[in-house]
């Protein structure tokens, strides 16, 4: 590739999910009130974790922090794709969107590792009921929560940088309403050999990893419910992980069939649309399926709204 054909570029131009004029005021005002709702469950989950001296147990700790990742992941994408809507201008700078990408990466990893930490959570107290207080104590429970973060940021500082190596093109249209990391690697005029072989990695450790722990957790948890002679302390040993297993579900399976689409189709506007489950959909639906499955939360949110 000649140097003319090459650039330090300014900014890119986020195509988002649709070019249609029309359709325009439909998806501001669907992804404002998708938004809204995102962030008024997840803080109203962390509040009432906070108020209530009930909850201030290794569960709900993660699970608040699961709220506050939710909330960071969704403002780290939509606010931009609104105001982006809002003033007719697709245009993201080269700063902000590589900004974007580190957040959106960041987040969406300490999802993965707070997932599997809550797996945990549940197996020990299942499986060891008696040893549960000594082995979650505080300490233990900030360093997994440390432990998570670290890799984290590892992980989103890792691809920032070898994204930050790169050339690009004068074509700089991404055809997603986010700066999406394979949609800017896309865009480069440098060899890509280097951050494709990353991806891979980093993508692999943060899908075994993560999803082996969860296995492995509900595995021996289903082996110790399997024992329980009676069938009310089967449907109580469940229920204390009956959420968790539903958002883990909603999480990876919006996750698999996003990477499944990117396969099957080459149409990277399509991979877009699908992608909105995992970034926006899921993170609004985790503060109720926590609410409605949890008589805990629910009696903390009525003591709030009393």
């Amino acid at each position: 590739m000649k140097p003319g054909n090459q650039t330090h570029a300014s900014e890119f131009i986020l195509l988002g999910l649709s070019e249609e004029a029309e359709l325009q005021p439909f998806l501001f005002w669907l992804f404002l009130s998708m938004y809204l709702i995102t962030f008024t469950g997840n803080l109203l989950v962390i509040f009432a974790i906070i108020m209530d001296p009930h909850l201030h147990i290794p569960m709900y700790f993660f699970l608040s922090n699961l709220s506050f990742a939710d909330i960071c992941l969704t403002s780290t994408i939509i606010p931009k794709m609104l105001l982006n809507i809002k003033r007719q201008n697709k245009v993201i700078t080269y700063e902000a969107c590589i900004t974007q990408m580190y957040f959106f990466l960041l987040f969406a990893a300490f999802d993965h590792f707070l997932l599997t930490v809550m797996a945990y959570d549940r197996f020990v107290a299942i499986c060891h009921p008696l040893y549960y207080t000594v082995k979650m104590n505080p300490k233990f429970c900030c360093l997994l929560l440390l432990t998570s973060w670290l890799l984290s940021v590892l992980d989103s500082l890792l691809n920032g940088l070898m994204v930050l190596q790169l050339s690009f093109c004068t074509e700089l249209e991404i055809p997603h309403f986010f700066c999406e990391l394979n949609q800017v690697i896309q865009l480069a005029c440098s060899d890509t050999f280097l951050n494709d072989l990353v991806i891979y990695l980093l993508t692999g450790f943060l899908s075994v990893v993560p999803i082996s722990g969860i296995i492995f957790s509900y595995t021996k948890i289903v082996s110790s419910i399997w024992g329980i002679s009676s069938a009310g302390g089967k449907y109580k040993a469940f229920s204390t992980c009956g959420s968790h297993l539903s958002v883990v579900s909603l999480f990876y399976g919006t996750s698999l069939g996003v990477y499944l689409s990117s396969t099957v189709t080459q149409n990277s506007r399509d991979v877009s649309i699908a992608s909105v489950m995992y970034t926006v959909v899921t993170p609004m639906l985790n503060p109720f399926i926590y609410s409605l499955r949890n008589k805990d939360i629910k009696q903390a949110l009525r003591k709030i709204f009393n």
